[in-house]
C-alpha cells in the first residue's frame, strides 16, 4: 500500500458553483481560504443549491485577490462581483440554520436571476468567525463554518471512488459509471488508503495541519447531477443506498474540523489517526 498522500484540492467560492482545483490552499479554522463565503437565496431567503438547480453546475466564480468574484455561466457575460462595502445584513436560512450575511447588490441579483429564470440573491459571509457556529453535537464550542453543507472540509478518497465505481458497474445501471470525484464535491482528496478506510478515521494530519473527523458525510440528490452537463440520473443514490447505508444516511466521505491553520499542498503525507 502507497503512503496516503493529498492527492487533490477544491475551492468553490460560491456554493454549488464550480471552482477552482488549486496546487496549495490556506486552511482557516472555518474551511478553506476562499471556499463557499457566498451563496444564493430565494425570495425567502433561504439557500439555493443544485438541488432545486442543477444548471447551477455549469455556473463557475473565481476568487479574484481582493476576495471578490468573477462568475461566468453558458449564455452569459462574465460578471466581476466585488466584496460589498459593511451593511446591513439580512438573515439567510442553510439548513435550518440562520445565518446574517451581506447581500452582494442588484447587478449580481440580476445576473444570477436571468441565468436560473427566477429572483435570487447573491449574498456574502462577511464573518465567518463569528456568523454560522457548527452542529454542537459534533463541534467544540467557538467552532464555526463557512456555507458549506455543514462542516469546515470534506473528505474523499481515491480508493472508496474506486470502489464504489465498481459496485455501480456490478449494479442495474453500469451504463451511469464510472464516475469522477466530482460528483462528491470534496475540498480534499486523499489517495493511498484502502476503500472505506476513512469509516475509521478520528483524526487526519495533512502536511502538518491536523483536523478532527466530524462525521460522516451523508449524500443527497446533487450526487446524481453530472457537473459537467448538469443532466441528472440514478446513480451514485442507487448504490450506496444498497451498499453504504449506516442508520438511514446513504454515506460517502468524512466532514473535518481544523484543529489549527497553515497550508495544504498537493503531494503532502497524510497521517491516518484511529
Amino acid at each position: 500500500m502507497p503512503t496516503p498522500a493529498l492527492h487533490a484540492l477544491h475551492v468553490r467560492p460560491v456554493k454549488s458553483l464550480g471552482g477552482s482545483s488549486p496546487v496549495e490552499a490556506a486552511v482557516e479554522p472555518w474551511g478553506l481560504a476562499g471556499d463557499r463565503r457566498w451563496m444564493l437565496i430565494d425570495t425567502t431567503a433561504k439557500v439555493v443549491t443544485q438541488r432545486q438547480h442543477a444548471r447551477l453546475a455549469l455556473a463557475f466564480a473565481e476568487q479574484a485577490p481582493d476576495g471578490g468574484l468573477l462568475v461566468s455561466a453558458p449564455g452569459m457575460e462574465p460578471l466581476p462581483v466585488a466584496v460589498p462595502e459593511p451593511s446591513a445584513t439580512v438573515t439567510t436560512e442553510i439548513f435550518r440554520s440562520k445565518v446574517e450575511a451581506v447581500p452582494a447588490g442588484a447587478a449580481a441579483d440580476e445576473w444570477f436571476g436571468t441565468y436560473l429564470g427566477e429572483s435570487v440573491r447573491l449574498v456574502h459571509l462577511d464573518d465567518p468567525a463569528r456568523r454560522r457556529p457548527i452542529d454542537p453535537d459534533h463541534a467544540l464550542p467557538g467552532e464555526t463554518v463557512n456555507f458549506a453543507d455543514g462542516y469546515p472540509l470534506l473528505v474523499t478518497t481515491t480508493s472508496s471512488l474506486d470502489a464504489l465505481n465498481a459496485l455501480i458497474a456490478e449494479g442495474d445501471h453500469p451504463d451511469e459509471g464510472p464516475l469522477p470525484m466530482d460528483r462528491f464535491r470534496p475540498t480534499v482528496v486523499v489517495e493511498g488508503t484502502a476503500p472505506w478506510d476513512e469509516d475509521d478515521w478520528t483524526r487526519v494530519v495533512i502536511g502538518g495541519v491536523s483536523f478532527r473527523v466530524a462525521k460522516p458525510c451523508a449524500r443527497c440528490v446533487v450526487t446524481t447531477t453530472d457537473q459537467r452537463t448538469a443532466d441528472r440520473g440514478r446513480e451514485p443514490l442507487r448504490t450506496l443506498a444498497r451498499h453504504r447505508l449506516i442508520g438511514n444516511k446513504m454515506i460517502f466521505g468524512q466532514n473535518l474540523v481544523p484543529e489549527r491553520t497553515g497550508v495544504l499542498r498537493v503531494g503532502d503525507p497524510v497521517e491516518i489517526l484511529r
